[in-house]
């Protein structure tokens, strides 16, 4: 049985959690993505959590907030490559729909991913609104999905 918990990101997290990242390049994202990802990380974190299993961190995502005040984005979410389809995933997303639903304010929440992430994201309760190919890179196709409920 997969035993996983969930915590709030430290700066201390700060190399496993670029570690877990890079299990899946080239698979899942792009070599020139681990600069937007440092930079993410060191400037632009606003709600960010680690998935923890056996004291290792095994999975990262978070949550950003728009300007118009009612928009959250999910961000930057990605889990081990060696534990794809084990719940972690779905533990960490539900984590951080709960997270958004606590705040009244929101009224919209939106995930901007790829190709090999969307169909995940349909059964999580997200529909594509819009897609543009080679967005994030050559063969990475940005699919904007929005959370139906």
């Amino acid at each position: 049985m997969n035993t996983f918990s969930i915590r709030r990101y430290q700066p201390i997290d700060f190399q496993e959690v670029i570690g877990v990242f890079n299990s899946n390049v080239p698979d899942f994202f792009d070599p020139s993505e681990t600069q937007d990802l440092f930079h993410y990380l060191e400037q632009e974190i606003e709600d960010y959590f680690v998935v923890i299993k056996d004291a290792q961190i095994v999975g990262a995502g978070g949550i950003n907030y728009d300007e118009d005040q009612i928009t959250a984005r999910l961000s930057w979410d990605f889990l081990d490559k060696t534990l794809v389809q084990n719940g972690a995933g779905t533990l960490l997303t539900q984590h951080r729909i709960l997270h958004v639903q606590q705040m009244p304010h929101i009224q919209r929440l939106i995930v901007r991913t790829s190709q090999m992430a969307e169909g995940f994201y349909q059964k999580m309760g997200f529909q594509v609104k819009e897609r543009v190919p080679d967005y994030w890179a050559k063969g990475f196709d940005m699919v904007l999905m929005e959370y139906q409920g």
